[in-house]
């Protein structure tokens, strides 16, 4: 069976390999400092998702508020970081506002996590 964690820890793996390939593929093409910053957002935050399923796992995270900032955390990060690659390999924005939107979900996805840590059933 197929479950939300499982769902996460994937795009978790392929969230740092996509910021180790965006990395890489900066250095390599001389693309704009967008590309770098693209690379580093996935990479900063796939061990953020992969520890904040841990924690729900360990019901150190209420359940239903964790599942969904995590969501909107890969989300925001996804959306970011696409835009940033966009513009950093093709000199166009993935669509207008994409980047913002995607900031403000990350900026979601953390504060619920918050919200999910300070409704956990464990202390």
């Amino acid at each position: 069976m197929i479950t939300a964690t499982r769902i996460h820890l994937t795009i978790a793996m392929l969230m740092g390999l996509s910021g180790v390939t965006l990395l890489a593929a900066g250095t390599h093409s001389g693309a704009s400092d967008n590309v770098q910053i693209a690379g580093q957002m996935l990479l900063f935050h796939a061990p953020a998702v992969i520890a904040a399923c841990a924690a729900r796992r360990a019901e150190l995270l209420a359940d239903w508020p964790a599942r969904l900032a995590i969501s909107l955390l890969i989300l925001g990060v996804a959306l970011f970081s696409a835009d940033l690659a966009m513009r950093g390999f093709h000199g166009e924005r993935l669509f207008l506002g994409a980047a913002p939107a995607g900031g403000f979900m990350m900026l979601g996805g953390w504060l619920g996590l918050v919200i999910a840590a300070v409704f956990a059933k464990r202390a």
